[in-house]
């Protein structure tokens, strides 16, 4: 019997030292951030999303993080990058015509847990905005806030919310100008295997619009696998949608009995996307692998009329910065977020 166990201990311990032996390396850490390095913006919590400032003076990062979350507002002259929601003396004023069903500003629970997702800048008169911000963590919302940036630094005040009913799992929003907004459904809350079928391409989601009267309505035609980046046409009457799970991207017509869909695939898991200043729509993601992040950050340009793609930034993960989610166009430069890593890539585009 003695022989037998020690047989036995003898075949797990080759066995488990069999398997330590296959498993990857750990990644080496990232190195610190440097603020005088001309290619980031340092003081990051996952910045998921980034719109820029009319102007290009300014651009607004979310957190896609717990720790501690919130609002980033960054200096484009010299990167420098500071958290204006929530803060101490924040402004609430809540639009309470418009915003009818919001609860009332986030309390100090939701606030300990400001993780913030996707954003949208609708530009106003006279420089005065508003922004939409996803929220997660306390409340699934959109909240809103009023943009002022005549004056210097740009000021923001909250004016209200949008609670996502269940099972709704949001992502990206796209504000219209009744203060209402269309957001996307990425990955329905409550469902524990949700994420594993969205990888493989599930069909799990769609857009959803909200107006003051009406509340929440499903977009007709716009179900798809992982709906993730959102755009608009000027005139109200297409929208542009980012499907990460089945790395896909599609044109939607808005406001017709029977919707039009034209689809094509982009070959990595698109994330975000931007309208470009020369008319084409950016959008970046993750690509070169099937693990969460892939193996590269990609960004092409999309024509929205013919829908022809053209790869202008492939990034290889490295240290520091990974699992590209957005880009846009400051200056000659593109910045660059992510769901991870404590920083904004600055690169160039082919």
């Amino acid at each position: 019997m003695r022989t037998l166990v020690l047989a036995v201990v003898a075949v797990v311990l080759a066995v488990s030292m069999t398997a330590s032996a296959q498993q990857p390396p750990a990644p080496p850490p990232a190195p610190a951030c440097v603020a005088t390095d001309a290619t980031v913006v340092c003081g990051q919590q996952a910045p998921e999303d980034l719109v820029v400032v009319p102007g290009g003076q300014w651009v607004i990062a979310s957190a896609y993080s717990q720790q501690p979350g919130g609002i980033h507002l960054v200096r484009a002259s010299d990167r420098t990058s500071t958290m204006v929601y929530p803060v101490a003396g924040a402004k609430e004023r809540l639009d309470a015509k418009t915003y009818n069903s919001c609860p009332g500003a986030p309390d100090a629970g939701t606030k300990a847990k400001f993780q913030t997702h996707g954003l949208h800048l609708l530009a106003g008169a006279n420089n005065v905005h508003r922004l939409f911000v996803v929220l997660h963590g306390g409340r699934e919302s959109v909240e809103v806030f009023e943009l002022d940036a005549r004056q210097g630094t740009p000021a923001l005040t909250w004016i209200g919310c949008a609670v996502a009913p269940d099972p709704i799992g949001l992502n990206s929003v796209r504000g219209l100008p009744d203060g209402g907004f269309i957001a996307t459904n990425f990955l329905p809350r409550g469902n524990p295997s949700g994420f594993a079928a969205l990888q493989k391409g599930a069909m799990n989601g769609e857009l959803w619009e909200w107006h003051t009267a009406t509340g929440w309505q499903k977009v007709p035609g716009s179900e798809s696998s992982g709906a993730n980046g959102l755009e608009m046409s000027e005139d109200g009457r297409t929208l542009y949608v980012a499907a990460w799970g089945s790395q896909s991207f599609f044109r939607l017509s808005r406001g017709e009995a029977t919707p039009k869909r034209d689809e094509v695939k982009l070959g990595f898991q698109v994330d975000n996307i931007r309208w470009s200043r020369d008319g084409s729509i950016l959008a970046a993601g993750q690509g070169g692998g099937a693990a969460l992040g892939g193996q590269a950050s990609i960004v092409v340009k999309i024509d929205p009329k013919t829908l022809t793609v053209r790869e202008i930034a492939r990034r290889p993960n490295a240290p520091g910065f990974s699992a590209g989610t957005v880009a846009v166009e400051v200056g000659d430069k593109l910045w660059v977020g992510s769901f991870r890593g404590d920083r904004i890539a600055i690169i160039d585009a082919k």
